[in-house]
């Protein structure tokens, strides 16, 4: 795949709920802590517990990685576009590209489990016109995401998995 280059700016978003982008700065070993507690919940679950991070809905990604061969499963927020599920790679504003990111571009498809439902899936950067409208909803469901993507000072893309 190729790379995309970040967004312009744009309006900046209100940032009513600014603790998840301060927790992921500041206690980065906690974050990943949380996530392997709320990957085991969801999964055990079925996904009728803890089907949402800070309000916004959660699906688990199952990769493999690029350089172990394992599987690797990991809680990502998203938002629906029709069939799609469209995913930040923003690792909570942290200058590193997140593994499940890196390990999904590598292998060109994953599986998204939502709930009960296990789908397979590519990823397909966002780009013109569908970035921005994207973008737009994604600042509406998180405003926290500006200060993600403020922090990060690299390219984020904004990721569609659509159904293979």
């Amino acid at each position: 795949m190729e790379r995309q280059t970040v967004h312009s700016r744009g309006p900046r978003a209100s940032t009513r709920n600014p603790l998840p982008a301060m927790v992921s700065a500041r206690a980065p070993g906690l974050v990943r802590r949380l996530g392997a507690a709320h990957r085991f919940v969801y999964c055990r679950s079925g996904g009728r517990l803890i089907a949402r991070w800070f309000g916004l809905q959660i699906l688990v990604l199952e990769t493999v990685g690029r350089r172990s061969g394992q599987p690797r499963r990991t809680p990502v927020c998203y938002l629906r576009e029709g069939d799609n599920f469209v995913v930040v790679p923003a690792n909570g504003g942290s200058r590193r590209v997140p593994a499940w990111w890196l390990n999904l571009r590598a292998a060109g498809e994953g599986i998204a489990v939502v709930g009960s439902l296990r789908r397979r899936v590519r990823p397909v950067l966002a780009d013109g016109e569908r970035r921005e409208q994207l973008r737009g909803r994604l600042l509406v469901a998180y405003p926290g995401l500006e200060a993600y993507l403020a922090r990060a000072r690299r390219n984020v893309p904004i990721v569609a998995l659509e159904p293979v």
